[in-house]
């Protein structure tokens, strides 16, 4: 069975071999977690969209209301990256599936099973409860 944490495989595949990220949740605001994963997203060669109700600019990349807009204006995500409450993760997650993502990762702290399973039974890779940049650091100190 998948595992809706995302294993070590899923995870290294995710940060190696994607490049276009929505980032559910950021917005212009420096002192939010969103704003620093972003940077270090796009420090990795990432390109960032951001997803925030405003469609602020934000790091040099146009922001959008929804997922659906951000799909077509730029395409497919390889990646939605989710950083919001848990309670709310759920509608990003099935905007993710319709948007035809090719993974769904939910930030540290942000849980929810139900949604995630939603995402493995459609196919779509899942990494929930964990951070990009914590996992390029252990993947880095593997090394």
């Amino acid at each position: 069975m998948t595992s809706l944490y995302g294993d070590a495989d899923d995870i290294t595949r995710v940060l190696d071999d994607t490049s276009l990220w929505f980032v559910v949740g950021l917005g212009n605001n420096p002192a939010r977690v969103a704003f620093e994963v972003a940077a270090a997203l796009q420090g990795r060669g990432k390109r960032i969209i951001p997803i925030y109700p405003r469609a602020e600019v934000v790091h040099g990349e146009q922001g959008y209301a929804t997922i659906a807009e951000a799909v077509a204006a730029v395409g497919i995500p390889d990646v939605v990256d989710v950083f919001v409450r848990s309670d709310r993760a759920g509608a990003f997650a099935d905007e993710a599936i319709a948007a035809g993502a090719g993974a769904v990762w939910f930030q540290l702290g942000v849980v929810d099973e139900e949604a995630a399973q939603r995402v493995v039974d459609a196919g779509i890779t899942m990494i929930m409860d964990t951070c990009p940049l914590i996992e390029w650091r252990r993947k880095t100190n593997k090394q």
